[in-house]
């Protein structure tokens, strides 16, 4: 049973570390994770919630146990980059996320980002709505040299295929976490 092997995953008690010196900062199943660099707060914000893609349960091989062949639940959550320079009034804010066939890359791939940009805006610094009347660039259409070049500019800020990987493993926590929680609440409310 899927709950069995959660609640086996669950035992350690800590979440995983991000490396890097973020400050973490959980509240149900949103995620936030600051750092500052030289006059500059890097945020990055993410939501457990529909965050495991949906498994396509393969039928066991010869030989081989129902529950090995169970494949393992992963998050990986679409993430918001936000990049605040302090002499500026402007944030530029970059929509991330984990392409489905990129996550568990194999070695022959190992120089691929394991995440992508989706879209890209400016925010007025300060506002806690977004615009809707911010231009937003939809990546799909972007010169792939400007393209690398934000690539390169959230990896001198830390955010590169290390901290995709350890977010990856963060989010998955943060999820089990919640939905044994959840499993607990909806026990003691359904005996009631």
């Amino acid at each position: 049973m899927k709950s069995k092997k959660r609640k086996k995953i669950q035992k350690h008690k800590n979440l995983p570390k991000m490396s890097g010196g973020w400050e973490l900062e959980v509240n149900g199943t949103e995620a936030k994770l600051v750092r500052k660099i030289s006059g500059e707060t890097i945020t990055v914000t993410f939501n457990t919630n529909n965050s495991i893609p949906p498994s396509f349960n393969e039928e066991p091989q010869e030989g081989q146990k129902a529950e090995e062949n169970e494949p393992e639940l992963v998050s990986t959550p679409n993430f918001v980059v936000e990049v605040l320079k302090m002499d500026t009034n402007q944030t530029l804010v970059l929509d991330c996320h984990y392409p489905e066939d990129e996550v568990g890359h194999g070695e022959e791939e190992e120089e691929s980002d394991i995440f992508t940009i989706r879209e890209v805006s400016f925010q007025p610094t300060g506002d806690t709505e977004w615009k809707e009347n911010s231009y937003t660039l939809n990546t799909d259409s972007l010169d792939w040299a400007l393209y690398d070049h934000l690539m390169d500019f959230l990896a001198d800020r830390g955010v590169d295929n290390t901290f995709a990987d350890e977010l990856v493993e963060l989010s998955t926590a943060l999820e089990h976490h919640e939905y044994i929680k959840f499993l607990e609440n909806l026990k003691d409310f359904v005996k009631c």
